[in-house]
């Protein structure tokens, strides 16, 4: 399958960072994140984290910083639309819509397949005598059964 294309998003997250040991811990643990491009502090007290990237989660982002920093919250999100610029127009342009056959459904689920008829089981003893291997023995004395 090919991959989805997604935009470029720029996050504000503030978060308590009351130290320099805390905002260099907090700018290494964003930066190793997958997908971000870039991160500075913003804000007037240097507490505010603004991360720009491809495919970042912002939820999982302030969850980390959560556990590993201290109180973290999501200020903006943004979505940076892709430009292009053919010679000084901007063509918007649709892409081709995928045919409806060719379309992956958005939940797959597992179809089990119908029950069966419950089949009956009969019991027939056999028609001499014991199982295989064993015979009646008429002179037996087990008290048992």
């Amino acid at each position: 399958m090919a991959a989805k294309e997604s935009a470029m998003k720029k996050i504000v997250i503030k978060v308590e960072m009351p130290c320099d040991r805390c905002r260099s811990k907090a700018l290494a643990l964003v930066a190793a994140t997958r997908g971000v491009d870039s991160v500075a502090l913003a804000g007037d007290a240097r507490d505010q984290l603004v991360v720009a990237g491809h495919g970042v989660d912002s939820v999982k982002l302030a969850g980390a910083l959560r556990r590993k920093v201290g109180p973290a919250e999501i200020v903006q999100v943004a979505t940076e639309a892709k430009k292009k610029d053919a010679g000084g127009r901007g063509d918007d342009k649709k892409p081709p819509a995928a045919p409806a056959a060719a379309a992956i459904p958005a939940v797959l689920y597992y179809q089990y397949p119908p029950p069966q008829p419950p089949v009956g089981f009969v019991y027939e003893p056999p028609a001499t005598g014991y199982a295989y291997g064993y015979q009646a023995r008429p002179d037996s004395i087990c008290s048992i059964m």
